[in-house]
């Protein structure tokens, strides 16, 4: 009988979001005709920015003729995308990122667990908690971890906890960690990283020869001019610093997938003693496991940088956090201690009466028909706590408002 990969049994009962699932199945099965609104994964409701679907169209109708089709395309992404990314996201933030630098995928949560592929498994690994669980799952499957304890927290895992106690700053440890897992801003809490913090992590990283994963999929959300938007913004950071970004939520494309991964060339790591440059491994990694996102998709990000792309994208922007103003603004004056939904699309909540996340997710979904997000299912330090997402219709948005507080 072939042999299975065991530290997949090491994962807990289930990936937060399929749990979530369950027992949305469960509840419909028995309430069939309840009207539920969904405020718990972060995917958006509103359509592609009109620039991103003309440009789609017309890279279709290329595809329509034999002098304009195109087969595979290069693994790292066309490079009129690529520079449209470094001109737009990093040279006009002052950031030295060149276009051979970015390398276009499909998910920034696709990039995030890939990297695992060129980094040893000896790496000691710090996380923030609560965490977005596939950093964590992730290094569960590639065998970096032992069992979890009864909190859920993994042998081989340090967790540095960001809380309302401590202002939702993840602090600096005082050990030495090879590889650093930061998201800001930060899903799921909403908190963002202020520049003197970053620039805190960079000297620590640069210090401790360490590297930082900086996932930067919500920087759009930003509205703060202080915070910066990108790990890059700091001096320092091409040397200790690997960056990844999405154009699904800022630009919709949950549905049609284009993301991508800054690398610096200057970025390094050991085998043994010998200095190996990342770039190249991460190069040799898409070459040989990834064909590359589609031409069409690729023509529709590459609109977003366009003049009516960007007013669009903005608009789409600014649609979603007026939904999270929204929420807050509700659950506040209902009572609730709500933290985020000002530079990010999420609100992050204290449960009431001292429920446990998942006892407020069930008490909600029960009488108040919205779904939501326990946050225990973001780890330990997220017990106590439940997120509820601004991605959805206004519509939705303020009647699910409209539930939760008559309750």
């Amino acid at each position: 009988m072939v042999q299975v990969n065991a530290d997949y049994l090491k994962l807990k009962a289930g990936y937060l979001f399929p749990e979530i699932s369950r027992r949305i199945k469960d509840f419909n099965s028995k309430n069939p005709n309840t009207d539920l609104i969904r405020l718990g994964i972060g995917d958006v409701t509103e359509p592609l920015p009109l620039a991103c679907r003309e440009a789609m169209k017309a890279a279709i109708e290329e595809m329509g003729t034999a002098e304009s089709f195109k087969g595979y395309g290069p693994e790292q992404g066309y490079k009129w995308l690529r520079e449209s990314i470094s001109k737009n996201d990093y040279s006009t933030r002052g950031c030295e990122i060149s276009a051979e630098e970015i390398f276009v995928s499909d998910g920034s949560k696709c990039d995030s667990s890939n990297i695992l592929d060129i980094l040893g498994k000896a790496n000691k690994i710090a996380v923030t908690d609560p965490v977005y669980p596939v950093y964590v799952d992730t290094n569960v499957m590639t065998g970096r971890t032992g069992e979890a304890n009864l909190k859920g927290e993994y042998q081989g895992l340090s967790y540095i906890p960001i809380n309302s106690e401590n202002g939702f700053e993840a602090a600096i440890p005082k050990e030495k960690f090879d590889l650093i897992y930061l998201c800001f801003p930060n899903n799921p809490t909403g908190a963002v990283a202020t520049r003197e913090q970053l620039v805190s992590w960079v000297k620590y990283a640069k210090e401790n020869d360490s590297l930082i994963l900086f996932d930067a999929a919500y920087e759009a959300f930003i509205k703060d001019d202080s915070i910066p938007h990108s790990i890059f913004e700091i001096e320092g950071s091409r040397d200790c610093a690997i960056e990844f970004r999405s154009f699904s939520k800022n630009a919709g494309f949950t549905g049609t997938r284009c993301a991508f991964t800054v690398i610096p060339k200057s970025l390094k790591g050991k085998a043994g003693k010998e200095e190996v440059d990342l770039w190249s491994l991460w190069n040799r990694r898409q070459s040989t496991k990834f064909n590359g996102v589609s031409y069409v998709v690729q023509r529709g990000a590459e609109a977003v940088y366009s003049e009516e792309g960007k007013m669009q994208v903005k608009k789409l922007v600014s649609f979603y956090m007026d939904n999270a103003q929204i929420i807050k603004a509700n659950l506040t004056s209902a009572g609730f201690e709500v933290f985020g939904a000002i530079n990010a699309p999420y609100a992050w909540i204290k449960t009431p009466n001292k429920l446990s996340s998942w006892d407020f997710f069930d008490f909600l979904l029960e009488n108040a028909n919205v779904v939501g997000t326990p946050g225990s299912g973001f780890g330990a330090a997220g017990e106590g706590y439940f997120r509820l997402s601004a991605f959805n219709s206004r519509e939705n948005v303020e009647k699910a408002m409209q539930r939760i507080v008559k309750l």
